[in-house]
Formats: C-alpha cells, sequence, structure tokens
C-alpha cells in the first residue's frame, strides 16, 4: 500500500503531514489509475508535493459512498441538532488546526499568510459554525386552506451534492458549498481545484475526527476535464454546485443536463465601482484598492471598472496611485510586511501579462505597473499592481475578466450615464457605489444590474448575507438562509380530512 501521508516542512518552518490520497469514505486511498498531480509553489515555482489524481472511475466510487451515506441511518436518522453539532466540532477543529491551514494555503496559492490566518481560515470556521446553527431549524409549514384538507411542507435534502470548488479560496469556498449542504442532511462529493488541492486535503482529516460518518463527505483531486466533468454527467448525483469561470459554468450547466440535476452556479466578473463627486474621496480610494488588489486581484467580485465622476478623476487617480504605492507591497507571502503575493499559476500569471499587452497596444494609458515583479532569484508568478487610465469602453482590458491585480480607471458625466455604463456587461455579479447622498446611493443600487451591490465599500462579503450574480454570473445563491433554499426540496403533504366523493 502507497504512503498516502507525506511530511512536509513548509517554508515558514511548520512541519505537518499532508495528505495526498482521495478521501473517500472518510478514508485516503490512491486513484484507480494511479496518476497524480504536481502542486507547485507559485512564489518560487518548486514542486511541493504530488496528490493522487481521481478519473471517472473514482467518482463512481465517490458517489456509491455518498449515496449509501445518505441512505444510511446513522445520517439519515441522526438528529437535526446533532448533525449541526457535528458541524460545530468540524468549526472547532478548523480553529484548533487554524496556523496548519494558514501555512497549506500560502504555500499552495501563494495568498499572504496573515490574509489566509485571519481572513479565509477564520471564515471557514465561521461559516461552518453558522451553518451547524441552522441545522435544526429547516422546517416547513403548515398551509391553510378549508376545514376539509390539512396541508404542509417538509424541506427535505436533495440526496447526493456535486461540489466543485476554484483555486482562489480553495478551503472558504469548500466552507461555503459544504455548510448548507450539511445543515439540509445532504451528502456531498467535492472536487478540489486542480491547480490548489492540499489545503482542502488537510481538511478532509478532520472531518473524520469531528465525527461525520463515512461516505457523508468525500473530497476528490483530480482534472476538472476527467473528474469535474464526471461529477457534473453523474447520474447518481442530484446537484451540482460550482464556482468558476463562465466558460467552464456554461459546459457544467450542459452536462448536468443529463438527468436535470439542481444546479447553483457562481461564475465570472467585471464588477464596477462608481465613485460620484461627492464621495468622501479617502474613503473611495482606500475601498477601491482593497476591491481589486487584494487576493492578488483573483476574487470574481473584484471591482475591476472603476468609474469616476469627472470632475475629480484626475484627482482620485492620483491618490488612487499613491494608496498601490504605499499599501501594494508584492513579495514573499508568508513575510507579515507583504500585500501581494504571486498570482496562483503560470498560466494564470501568463494570461494577466497578455492583458497588459492588449491595454497597450489598443491606447489605453499605463498609468503604473503593467510588468512582471520578479524576487532576487528571478522566481515566483509575481505581477506588479496594474493601473490603465483613459479606458474605452469597447475595450477588451474594461470588457473581460482578468483575475489579477488589473484595474481600469475611466471617467464618467451623469448618473444616468454612470448607470449605463455599469450594466453594459454581460456579468452581474458585484457593485459598489461611492457616494455621501444617501438617496442617490438607494436609486443608484436599485438600478445596478448585479446580485450584490456595495455603497460605501467594495468586496466586504459576510457569510450571513447571500452571495450571488445575475445575467452570465450565475445562478442561484450562497450564503446566508437563503443559500439553505438551494440544498432542500419542498415536499407538499395533503391530508383529506373530509371530503368524500
Amino acid at each position: 500500500m502507497p504512503e498516502l501521508l507525506v511530511e512536509l516542512k513548509a517554508p515558514n518552518g511548520r512541519k505537518y503531514k499532508q495528505p495526498i490520497g482521495l478521501f473517500i469514505n472518510n478514508e485516503f486511498v490512491q486513484s484507480s489509475s494511479e496518476a497524480k498531480i504536481t502542486s507547485i509553489s507559485p512564489t518560487d515555482e518548486s514542486e511541493i508535493v504530488a496528490v493522487y489524481a481521481a478519473s471517472s472511475h473514482d467518482v463512481d466510487k465517490a458517489v456509491i459512498a455518498a449515496r449509501a451515506a445518505f441512505k444510511d441511518p446513522s445520517w439519515r436518522d441522526m438528529s437535526s441538532t446533532d448533525r449541526g453539532n457535528m458541524m460545530i466540532k468540524l468549526a472547532s477543529l478548523v480553529e484548533a488546526h487554524s496556523e496548519t491551514l494558514a501555512t497549506i494555503e500560502t504555500w499552495d496559492n501563494g495568498k499572504p499568510y496573515q490574509v489566509a490566518l485571519n481572513e479565509d481560515v477564520a471564515e471557514v470556521a465561521g461559516t461552518l459554525r453558522y451553518y451547524g446553527g441552522y441545522a435544526d431549524k429547516i422546517h416547513g409549514q403548515v398551509i391553510n386552506t378549508s376545514p376539509d384538507k390539512f396541508a404542509y411542507t417538509l424541506r427535505e435534502p436533495l440526496g447526493v451534492c456535486g461540489q466543485i470548488i476554484p483555486w482562489n479560496y480553495p478551503l472558504a469556498m469548500g466552507a461555503w458549498k459544504l455548510g448548507p449542504a450539511l445543515a439540509c442532511g445532504n451528502t456531498v462529493v467535492l472536487k478540489a481545484a486542480e491547480q490548489t488541492p492540499l489545503s482542502i486535503l488537510y481538511f478532509a482529516q478532520l472531518i473524520k475526527e469531528a465525527g461525520f460518518p463515512p461516505g457523508v463527505i468525500n473530497i476528490l483531486n483530480g482534472h476538472g476535464k476527467e473528474a469535474g466533468a464526471a461529477i457534473a454527467s453523474h447520474a447518481g448525483i442530484d446537484k451540482i454546485a460550482f464556482t468558476g469561470s463562465t466558460a467552464t459554468g456554461r459546459q457544467i450547466m450542459k452536462m448536468a443536463s443529463v438527468n436535470l440535476k439542481n444546479i447553483t452556479l457562481e461564475t465570472g466578473g467585471k464588477s464596477p465601482l462608481i465613485v460620484f463627486a461627492d464621495a468622501d474621496l479617502d474613503q473611495a480610494v482606500k475601498w477601491s484598492h482593497i476591491g481589486i488588489m487584494s487576493n492578488m486581484g483573483q476574487i470574481c467580485t473584484a471591482t475591476s471598472r472603476i468609474l469616476v465622476e469627472e470632475s475629480i478623476y484626475d484627482k482620485f487617480v492620483s491618490l488612487f496611485k499613491e494608496q498601490v504605492k504605499s499599501v501594494s507591497k508584492v513579495g514573499d507571502p508568508f513575510s507579515d510586511e507583504t500585500f501581494q503575493g504571486p498570482q496562483v499559476t503560470k498560466a494564470q500569471y501568463d494570461k494577466v501579462l497578455s492583458y497588459i499587452e492588449s491595454g497597450k497596444s489598443e491606447g489605453a494609458t499605463l498609468a503604473m505597473g503593467g510588468e512582471a515583479h520578479k524576487d532576487l532569484n528571478g522566481k515566483g508568478f509575481f505581477i506588479a499592481p496594474t493601473v490603465f487610465t483613459n479606458v474605452k469602453d469597447n475595450m477588451k482590458i474594461y470588457r473581460e475578466e482578468v483575475f489579477g491585480p488589473f484595474v481600469v480607471i475611466a471617467s464618467f458625466n451623469s448618473e444616468t450615464e454612470a448607470v449605463e455604463r455599469a450594466n453594459d456587461t454581460t456579468y452581474g455579479l458585484g457593485s459598489a457605489v461611492f457616494t455621501e447622498n444617501l438617496t442617490k446611493a438607494h436609486r443608484v443600487a436599485r438600478a445596478i444590474e448585479a446580485g450584490m451591490v456595495w455603497i460605501n465599500s467594495s468586496n466586504d462579503s459576510d457569510y450571513r448575507i447571500p452571495f450571488g450574480g445575475v445575467k452570465q454570473s450565475g445562478i442561484g445563491r450562497e450564503l446566508g438562509e437563503e443559500g439553505l433554499k438551494a440544498y432542500t426540496n419542498a415536499k407538499a403533504v395533503h391530508v383529506n380530512l373530509g371530503t368524500r366523493l
């Protein structure tokens, strides 16, 4: 039997045992083909470790395990309170292992360690605890019709849920999907992103320790074109939840149609941020910076299109550049001084650089950045924070999602123009409005075509508040009470009390 736990020492000196197998039925196993995926550190381009990659045959095994667990009394008949307490115990275990989880996330993904620890891992624990508290508060209702009928509804779990998570927030996106699915009594087959499989595999160990029965949660590594496609098209899976690109989301929808799966998609975005002349300019600059430059710009809701009222445009651009220079320190993600680590992979690094060249060729003004940022050894997928001004609405860099530390800043002359240009996109995920005029803020918030609007902030999401988009940014909602709706069916029960034929 091959070794499925590998002892590693991270760049910050932390030693731990890294699982490399597929987590099926509460055990780590090798893949049927024995194929592996090598995880690369984006900071220095070195190999971290190779993990087993699932084939469609392995997906079958995981689905069978999940279906058996769904039907088994140990899960099916567990009281909702006990189920919730198990989730809360898992949240506590995440907190107990927070430093190791954050270390792995930083090493494998490239995000700053302090962000991984204090934001991402904290959000994982918070999300699981939040939905653990909801587990025994999911209920139907009695519906009054007539004295001859007693009618009520039950909220029932869907069954086996396939969940495909992205590489930008591996642990957090896992929690966003696992939380509501488990609270509602479903079982799960979750696929990690092939670029960042390590942290969620370590997390899998905690699932067994928390007491979840075998097969309730199964976690697979694997390539999207094989394992992801097998999950999306599997007739034994009742629901698919996916976070990733819009192009992949379209393919997921097609494959899920084989058995008309319940579907939740959270896909791409090109979110606008509107700054009116009456805004608190200092706050608008700081939040605008956070909205696009945090997490290396690798955020689906990143407010990557900044629209500034003409009368303050030059001043805003000047202050924004100063904010980038003073805050966006690029470097070693394990350093506490670092704000921006590397892009997650060479492919993503190359993609961002290609958009920089596109912006130059289309005639936009490169106001700052626009080049690779290498460390002393010339290694790592680092890119200098990049700002383009004098951008036209038909330019590629204005219309397409870049997913990097890359922002375009344009001007507008009226509220009507700002809203029209904000809505001139195929996407509709996030948006932001900066103004001290409360009436204007609410008016614009209603007019913007997006699933979320931040007023005088950007990207300060919360697991208690629904998250999702419109248009080609997705279907359905995650987080908050709304997120539970995606993981239950409403069953109507009609009781005849007096109607006789």
